[in-house]
């Protein structure tokens, strides 16, 4: 299937689908219902029972696997071969009688995208920043909501300064070898967990038969978001006010949101898409 330049040549393109097949490995029933509790929380609905849900980018297939588990029908796909042998993988595991597909494409390409249709939910977490055309990717997504239907994305925080700087760490990892790949791991990860011991002496500190922390949010995994933090390329960032005007623009209105706090990671929107437009009543004609 012919997918666009622009996401399927960038000379140091991260390899997204390798990470996520080591991350499926790992995925149980915690994990699953952690994401199936993250889509509820944001989703203003309370069951996807009789919904169309399409998993644009879908990586491992976690989330179309809780969409899935919540009574959605689902499509999904991804540009990476790999990413759509992991998602295959986990509806195997998973939800071999589902009603969940899975096929390989880019929302990058146009012939592609005009043949997916029209869904009720439109979902593209983390994915669309690392296209190389995040605004074009936007777009596309926007054009297969459904008339009243959701747009769920995650889009990178822009920083500012700090953004540029990851720019760089990234395109410099997946032009290096392995020796400095493992220096560029364990350097970010010094830097971003670098307030954990004082968090940890918080933790010592809690009141006795305070629960303890639950699973990762999102049904993700520690060591994976890592990876794919430091070696996510292409990398895009946008402000949240870039990202409201623009839907904007598209005539969405904006249902749910949460933020970065103006620091690293992203920005989580909930759109909605216009009603489908009614047909002009006819007036009667008086009599000549």
């Amino acid at each position: 299937m012919p997918q666009d330049v622009a996401e399927t040549q960038q000379p140091a393109r991260f390899g997204f689908g390798q990470n996520w097949l080591s991350f499926v490995e790992i995925v149980d029933e915690a994990r699953v219902a952690s994401a199936r509790d993250s889509l509820l929380k944001a989703l203003p609905v309370a069951t996807l029972a009789g919904r169309t849900f399409l998993d644009a980018g879908c990586g491992s297939g976690l989330f179309s696997l809780a969409a899935c588990q919540l009574g959605a029908r689902v499509h999904a796909f991804d540009y990476d071969p790999q990413s759509v042998q992991a998602a295959t993988e986990l509806r195997r595991r998973f939800a071999a009688d589902s009603d969940w597909t899975i096929e390989q494409g880019s929302i990058l390409d146009p012939r592609f995208v005009a043949g997916l249709g029209r869904f009720d939910i439109v979902y593209s977490w983390g994915v669309l920043h690392h296209t190389g055309e995040l605004w074009r990717g936007l777009a596309a997504s926007a054009g297969l909501v459904a008339p009243g239907g959701l747009l769920y994305v995650s889009i990178y925080n822009d920083q500012g300064l700090p953004s540029k700087v990851w720019r760089r760490v990234k395109r410099r990892y997946n032009t290096s070898g392995a020796v400095m790949r493992a220096i560029l791991i364990a350097g970010s990860a010094a830097y971003l967990h670098r307030y954990w011991p004082l968090l940890a002496v918080h933790r010592m500190m809690r009141p006795a038969g305070t629960a303890a922390r639950g699973p990762r949010a999102r049904g993700m995994s520690r060591q994976h978001d890592l990876v794919d933090w430091v070696g996510g390329y292409p990398f895009e960032v946008a402000r949240p006010d870039e990202v409201f005007a623009f839907a904007h623009r598209l005539g969405f209105e904006l249902r749910y949101l949460t933020t970065a706090g103006g620091g690293l990671g992203c920005n989580e929107y909930v759109f909605q898409a216009p009603p489908a437009a009614r047909p002009a009543s006819r007036r009667s004609r008086s009599p000549v």
